[in-house]
């Protein structure tokens, strides 16, 4: 079986150019939900918010890194394992949030505000904490990723479809309302549907390096959530707030990051398979945890 490391996936960069449409049209639908006013409302109280910020660029990121230094994995793992630490909250967390019991409303904004942040903190993440590494500092240094260039990309894909759909909320909140429902649904959709044949392209790699990645995907999703839930409770937020804190941490933008892989690293190996099996595990665990929680009222 070849190296994890020097392996590169099959994606076409017309696949490319889909997915980023497709997570735009994601990240459209998620703004139908906001408008100016919220974060105004946000800014008079921002400390859940903060608090949000906080567990998901500083205290996930510091998280990772010590799992990568104890588990000393290969180096397209710790680095795939970096990147996914480093991205925003994914959308699927508004959701789960809701499911939960939990802030639905601080969950949007939090993925909102993190989407926005993600064009300056994302690359900076991923260039600190993986040149922290030996092994992935060698990765970092023969690809010699842009930062700049990341930063436009996660602009482009994600704050740009963010401003217009908070645009259209705003100045049209008649069709935003007819839209929001349909445009939610239709996006979750074809983002699944993509990733899955995305992944059939590459079944046979997929199931034959999964088992690498799978145990330690589990255990960061779940130091992700324990990571959350202890920011937000040393911080003093209410249940209602500490479910979306610790959810929106432990749900990942997956999407996102495998955009970076196959721009940025060629579908180096190691970093796909960790990417989409958190795209995957990362569902499983948000619902059951979803589940346990609405069977008990939170606080507000």
């Amino acid at each position: 079986m070849k190296d994890i490391d020097k392996i590169l996936l099959n994606f076409s960069p017309s696949s490319l150019v889909l997915l980023n449409a497709i997570l735009a049209i994601v990240m459209f639908s998620i703004a139908l939900d906001l408008k100016f006013e919220d974060f105004r409302r946000i800014a008079r109280a921002p400390k859940p918010l903060l608090t949000g910020m906080f567990s998901q660029f500083v205290v996930l990121p510091a998280l990772t890194f010590g799992l990568v230094l104890i588990v000393q994995p290969r180096a397209s793992i710790a680095l795939g394992l970096i990147l996914v630490g480093a991205v925003p909250g994914g959308n699927i967390s508004n959701f789960i949030t809701h499911r939960a019991g939990g802030n639905t409303a601080l969950s949007v904004s939090m993925t909102a505000f993190a989407t926005a942040a993600a064009i300056l903190v994302t690359p900076f993440n991923i260039a600190f904490w993986g040149s922290l590494y030996g092994p992935s500092r060698k990765i970092l240094h023969s690809i010699e990723i842009d930062p700049v260039q990341i930063a436009i990309t996660v602009g482009v894909m994600l704050v740009l479809p963010l401003i217009l759909g908070i645009l259209l909320n705003s100045r049209r909140p008649k069709l935003a309302d007819r839209m929001r429902r349909p445009m939610q649904n239709l996006s979750m959709l074809i983002f699944v549907a993509f990733i899955v044949l995305a992944l059939a392209a590459n079944w046979a790699f997929f199931l034959g390096y999964v088992h690498y990645v799978a145990l330690l995907v589990i255990l960061h999703n779940a130091l992700a959530y324990a990571g959350g839930y202890a920011t937000a409770t040393l911080a003093g937020l209410s249940a209602f707030d500490r479910r979306a804190v610790t959810i929106e941490t432990g749900i990942q933008n997956s999407g996102l990051g495998l955009i970076l892989i196959f721009g940025f690293f060629g579908g180096l190996g190691g970093m796909a398979v960790v990417a989409a099996f958190w795209g995957i595990w990362h569902v499983i665990s948000g619902l059951a945890l979803a589940k346990l929680m609405s069977r008990f009222p939170a606080a507000r």
